[in-house]
């Protein structure tokens, strides 16, 4: 691929408070590319920002928001050879993100899709950093559809709040599923099976976590476990996810034990909720609309 063209994707809902220091980091990258945003009717500045800083700007109202639906609907309207997909609050470290993460799918062939590494925020606490130095390590990775006995779910993972796409490789595949969430899993699990392979661009950096309250776990666990049963791909290539939950716990565990022992009932209790929600969300076509709006955290998504 000889200087592809390439798309910058980023979905917001009143983003001011991060979105200039986004763009602004970006605006002195090595490579040329185009941004669009798709803004669900922002209330504050966000659309102005981006309009400042050249972007196209797509609204649309905020109950047609879908983490697939959107992110298909967005490259479409790109139709470059490259789609990069940032979050609203994923800031880059360094003007060099998009040339790292879109190299590996300019060198190869054979990847399709290459996501970023993702660190905390200065100040975040434990929960909130352990699951970034967990899931994006230092050290660069490339995995294919073989790697399943090694890497189980892991195989697939990916985040579109950091990644990059060839554009002809998901048209192979129809593009993004509409899903409540886990859009990115799904792509790969596809890709890989048509024995494409996906890169961990570690020099890819960006700043992104979060602080969830117990309940935002138990809802977010929820969606996955939802999404999941209703597309089982993952579980007829990797069978249930569980055993990657029970690394993720063990090691943090391990971790607070030794760097907060008192907030080892915390750690218990949060890991707990994260598995009733998804285990409740895996079932969760049986219950009532009511209570699966209730129990998600894309209250949207259930109309």
């Amino acid at each position: 691929m000889n200087k592809p063209t390439i798309g910058l994707v980023i979905p917001t809902k009143n983003a001011q408070a991060t979105l200039d220091k986004l763009l602004n980091t970006l605006k002195n990258s090595p490579i040329a590319f185009t941004t669009l945003i798709i803004d669900s009717s922002s209330d504050d500045e966000t659309v102005s920002i981006a309009k400042s800083h050249h972007a196209n700007v797509i609204i649309i109202p905020p109950a047609d928001f879908n983490h697939g639906t959107t992110r298909e609907y967005a490259r479409q309207q790109l139709a470059t050879d490259i789609v990069v997909y940032l979050t609203q609050d994923a800031i880059p470290v360094n003007e060099n993100l998009l040339a790292n993460l879109v190299k590996p799918l300019i060198v190869s062939d054979e990847i399709t899709v290459s996501y970023g590494r993702q660190i905390a925020h200065k100040g975040a606490d434990i929960f909130e950093a352990f699951p970034r130095e967990y899931n994006y390590p230092e050290q660069a990775q490339v995995r294919s559809i073989k790697d399943v006995n090694q890497y189980g779910v892991y195989t697939f993972f990916c985040s579109n709040s950091c990644a990059a796409y060839k554009n002809s490789a998901l048209d192979e595949i129809g593009g993004f599923k509409s899903v409540i969430s886990n859009e990115d899993y799904f792509a790969v699990a596809d890709l890989l099976q048509q024995g494409y392979k996906i890169a961990y661009a570690a020099d890819a950096i960006v700043s992104h976590s979060h602080r969830y309250s117990l309940w935002q776990e138990f809802q977010r666990y929820f969606d996955t476990g939802y999404v999941r049963a209703e597309n089982p791909i993952i579980q007829q290539l990797v069978g249930q996810a569980e055993s990657r939950g029970v690394g993720f716990v063990a090691s943090l565990i391990k971790k607070v034990w030794h760097d907060h022992p008192l907030l080892i009932p915390y750690a218990v209790i949060q890991s707990l909720m994260k598995w009733l929600g998804y285990r409740i969300g895996f079932y969760g076509s049986i219950l009532p609309l009511w209570m699966r709006k209730r129990l998600s955290q894309q209250a949207y998504y259930w109309g």
